[in-house]
């Protein structure tokens, strides 16, 4: 027995069994064992060694418990310990022992997961796991494929996209009323949706936006805590570079439901006291990376108007400038809620327009725009804060004519108040202020104000600025070109550099006031001819050479000193022309400007850092070649750079005409698919409603049949019965006739009987007295049954009579039904509107099926959680029935070894007399003295 088995078996002096030797031990007695009690206690042993001896239990086991997982799924207990032993074998976490995982066991834990997954029905058999609802189950089975994505998520994606309904039944785990489920489901969702569309698609239209959003308003939205986080991480996942998803968004009015995640009113004063707390700052920061994505500059032109006029019409935007303009906001918050507020108005001019109108709460309130531009030009504000101010402003002016406009009017000498602070008093102040960083976002945010707009260039040239005391007013160009010419810090030559080319750029007025100064070309040419310097003086140098050959390409010839063939000239001979090529084409090749051609986004860490605007690579990048036409002298240059620019501009326009015309192939697959679906679902509809149609027309026919009987018909019938009645009648009448004939004429032949014989003798009436008297009988009979007929004819001929008029009445009911029917066919309008009176009430009697439905599913949920408990309960019952039989099987071995014991003093004390008898001396055991001693108590 195995009870006698685990005492005795082991001795002190045995060697015990190696962790291989015990793990290859419990392996098999869970292969061979048909007693599902010692399966269990197996794989449960198995699971307390798979933490220590992965490699072991994984490579002795693994097929093994899989197998158990497919014969014994019946048994919650025995598969939750499965599962938790198959987590434990590939999971990379850290034992107790160990503080961090060490690159063996992470190896260990993928290659494990490798072997797992290349099985596909192994996948699929979790899959159908998680359709029990026993916790003991499902849970582990989360924990084990959030591992399996883990570690392989390229495999296992590949894996759930080919078994049916994988992704849905995942989707399903957001509904379980357990939250450590639905959390870790939230988990397992999130390695699942990385970098793979296809599954992005199929969660988002498995209402998985719904879900989620629904969670995140149950947790507290911003407030709320890790589980906030998680599904935010989750959305992301789904909507950042999936134009499908992003558009089935918005299409879902899902970005209305934004607003309330930045509804931070009504907690304002408490953040004011308290300040706000890390996990909110998080929630906070992946909500607004949220709106980022779906109105980013990367994202397709009409996908990211159409989501930016939503937020617009919504009041998210109104929210967004709302939290611009509240205090108390952490710095962190505040910056992410510029970049987001700057993706929103870019490129829209209704969101520009409110932007423009914003004021922010001070006294007197001044626009949000000159309150940003304060915080930019000022050097004791935080770095990445100052570039979100100037993306923001960047992004204010992106395609806003308007806006330009009105930022060059500030610039300009007005009548308006000089205590009042302007945009153009705080771009120039920063513009010519002792910090470098402040120089270059001022010349930035200046270069934007008349980037592509060739009338605010010019306007610019009217500003004027006072240097001194005394001395008369230089224009802003000539202040920018005496700061150059000063030697200032690399960022302010850099920034003033890209503020010129702009400006002179396709403006021959500007280029002729720049030319108008004799020591600006000089300056240029010392600064392109020089040969020393770094990396960053090579940058200068290259930018003078762009801005020197600008005046090449701009100039109309006004500046008789500096005409298009005197420039090339000096450009030759001063620079030389592989010189000048050299430095020209270096701007393109360096790092930074790489960096910053990429998006218009300031992604900075450091001040150092920053070198180029993103607008203004794509002007040096449209001009360089244009550039090197001109100073490498082609007769016909102005032509070709005209034609080359018209051809540019043509290419342009095909470029985005292509990209539209492929963001609207896009659109019309997905539109095609959603269509398809919809096909689909109306082809289903329009066959319930051709039934319901053909069972209408049947109810109304019969009505039409069942009103014309009621009035037609049933006439029809009576004077059908009638008809037959009567016919019967005359049948008998016909017959009570024919007895009346019949009887007529034998009544005659015995009259003419009784003649005869009267005249005959005297004989016949002696022999035949008996014989007359019968015949009068027999006449007197006939008589009174002929008087019983002709009443009886009497009353049938007034039967008859009666009869006749029935039919005659009948007959006239007849005509009338007839009449009445032809009547009918002018109701068929009533028929129709009981036709539409019987739709609706079908199609109520379809919505009370459907509430019957939701009812009956949660009936059928709370009976599967009562038909568990009572499991539950039942297994507990029948595992005390068992612990039970347990109990009176050790009672009866320990009296079995009472017996033995019993037994074997008896033997003992026999010998002992034989010893004793044979003249040996016998030791008494301390425990028989003992014994003895209590017994001599006793007695």
């Amino acid at each position: 027995m195995d009870y006698f088995r685990n005492l005795l078996g082991t001795q002190p002096g045995d060697e015990q069994p190696s962790s291989h030797e015990t793990i290859e031990r419990l392996a098999d007695r869970v292969q061979t064992s048909s007693l599902l009690e010692d399966r269990r206690d197996a794989v449960r042993a198995l699971k307390s060694l798979s933490k220590k001896f992965r490699l072991e239990v994984g490579t002795l086991a693994m097929d093994i418990l899989v197998k158990v997982l497919e014969t014994d799924r019946g048994d919650a207990e025995i598969i939750g310990y499965t599962l938790d032993t198959l987590h434990h074998i590939m999971s990379n976490e850290p034992s107790e022992e160990d503080e961090m995982a060490t690159p063996e066991s992470v190896e260990l834990g993928e290659q494990f997961t490798e072997i797992f997954i290349k099985q596909h029905e192994n996948v699929g058999l979790l899959v159908s796991l998680l359709e029990e609802y026993d916790f003991h189950v499902r849970w582990p089975t989360v924990r084990l494929l959030t591992v399996l994505l883990t570690n392989r998520p390229k495999d296992l994606q590949e894996c759930l996209l080919v078994i049916p309904m994988a992704v849905s039944k995942l989707m399903d785990l957001l509904s379980d009323s357990r939250e450590i489920i639905r959390n870790d489901a939230l988990l397992l969702l999130n390695q699942l949706t990385k970098g793979n569309a296809n599954i992005q698609k199929i969660v988002a239209f498995e209402n998985a936006f719904e879900r989620i959003l629904d969670i995140i308003v149950e947790e507290g939205v911003s407030d709320g805590g890790i589980v906030v986080e998680d599904c935010l991480l989750l959305l992301l996942s789904l909507l950042k570079n999936n134009t499908s998803n992003q558009n089935f968004f918005k299409e879902g009015s899902y970005i209305q439901r934004l607003t309330q995640f930045f509804e931070l009113d009504n907690a304002e004063s408490h953040n004011k006291q308290a300040g706000w707390s890390a996990q909110k700052v998080t929630n906070i920061h992946l909500m607004l990376q949220l709106v980022r994505t779906l109105v980013s500059p990367s994202s397709p032109q009409n996908q990211t108007v159409a989501c930016q006029k939503v937020m617009n019409h919504c009041g998210l935007l109104q929210q967004l400038c709302a939290i611009l303009m509240a205090s108390g906001v952490p710095a962190d918050v505040l910056t992410e809620t510029i970049n987001t507020v700057s993706e929103v108005i870019r490129g829209n001019q209704p969101n520009q327009e409110y932007f423009a109108s914003v004021l922010a709460p001070s006294n007197p309130p001044r626009p949000a725009i000159v309150v940003l531009l304060m915080s930019m030009v000022n050097e004791k504000q935080p770095f990445v804060l100052r570039c979100a101010v100037l993306y923001c402003f960047q992004s204010f002016l992106f395609k806003n004519e308007v806006g330009q406009s009105q930022i060059i009017q500030t610039l300009l000498p007005t009548s308006a108040d000089a205590n009042t602070i302007s945009a153009g008093q705080l771009l120039c102040g920063g513009l010519f202020s002792g910090d470098s960083l402040s120089n270059w976002f001022a010349a930035v945010a200046m270069l934007h104000a008349i980037l592509g707009n060739t009338s605010q260039r010019e306007q610019l040239l009217r500003v004027q600025l006072a240097t001194s005391l005394g001395n008369p007013p230089v224009s802003l160009l000539q202040q920018c070109c005496n700061m150059l010419a000063q030697g200032v810090k690399l960022q302010t030559r850099v920034g003033l550099l890209m503020l010129l080319s702009s400006w002179l750029a396709d403006c021959p007025v500007a280029v002729t006031h720049f030319l108008s100064n004799s020591a600006n070309v000089p300056y240029l040419i010392s600064q392109v001819s020089s040969s020393e310097g770094d990396e960053l003086e090579l940058i200068v140098q290259g930018l003078c050479a762009f801005l020197l050959g600008l005046c090449m390409v701009s100039n109309d010839d006004q500046n008789p000193s500096f005409t298009k063939a005197s420039l090339k000239e000096i450009i030759q001979n001063r620079i030389g022309l592989e010189m000048f090529t050299d430095k020209l084409t270096s701007v393109g090749k360096n790092e930074s400007y790489t960096r910053a051609a990429k998006k218009p986004h300031l992604h900075y860490k450091h001040p150092s850092e920053i070198v180029f605007d993103f607008e203004f690579t794509g002007l040096f990048k449209h001009l360089e070649n244009e550039v090197l036409m001109a100073v490498s002298g082609a007769e016909n240059m102005g032509l070709k750079a005209a034609s080359r620019r018209e051809h540019e501009s043509i290419v342009e326009n095909y470029k985005e005409l292509i990209k539209e015309q492929d963001q609207k192939l896009n659109d019309m697959s997905q539109q095609v698919l959603a269509l398809q679906s919809k096909h689909s679902a109306a082809t289903a509809t329009i066959e319930e409603l051709r039934s319901q149609v053909q069972q209408l027309k049947d109810q109304n026919s019969l009505l039409k049949a069942q009103k014309g009987q009621t009035q037609g018909t049933a006439n029809g019938t009576g004077v059908e019965s009638l008809q037959r009645e009567m016919q019967a009648l005359s049948l008998q009448l016909k017959e009570k006739e024919e007895q009346v004939e019949k009887l007529k004429n034998e009544l005659t032949v015995s009259e003419a009987k009784l003649l005869s014989q009267g005249g005959g003798g005297e004989g016949v009436k002696e022999n035949g007295p008996t014989e007359t008297a019968l015949l009068q009988a027999s006449l007197s009979r006939l008589n009174s049954d002929v008087e019983e007929l002709k009443k009886q004819c009497t009353q049938k001929d007034t039967e008859i009579t009666s009869l006749r008029s029935q039919l005659d009445n009948a007959q006239a009911d007849l005509v009338q039904a007839q009449s009445s029917a032809t009547d009918n066919q002018g109701s068929d309008s009533r028929v129709q509107e009981l036709t539409g009176e019987l739709q609706r009430m079908t199609e109520e009697r379809k919505q009370l099926q459907e509430r019957l439905t939701k009812s009956n599913q949660e009936n059928l949920n709370l009976s599967n959680k009562i038909r568990v408990l009572e499991e539950g309960k039942e297994a507990e019952a029948a595992e005390k029935g068992v612990l039970r039989e347990e109990l009176d099987t050790l009672k009866k071995e320990q009296d079995d070894l009472l017996v033995l014991l019993a037994d074997q003093d008896a033997k003992i004390n026999k010998f002992k007399a034989k010893l004793k008898e044979l003249g040996q001396e016998v030791e008494e055991d301390d425990d028989e003295e003992d014994f003895e001693d209590e017994d001599e108590d006793d007695a």
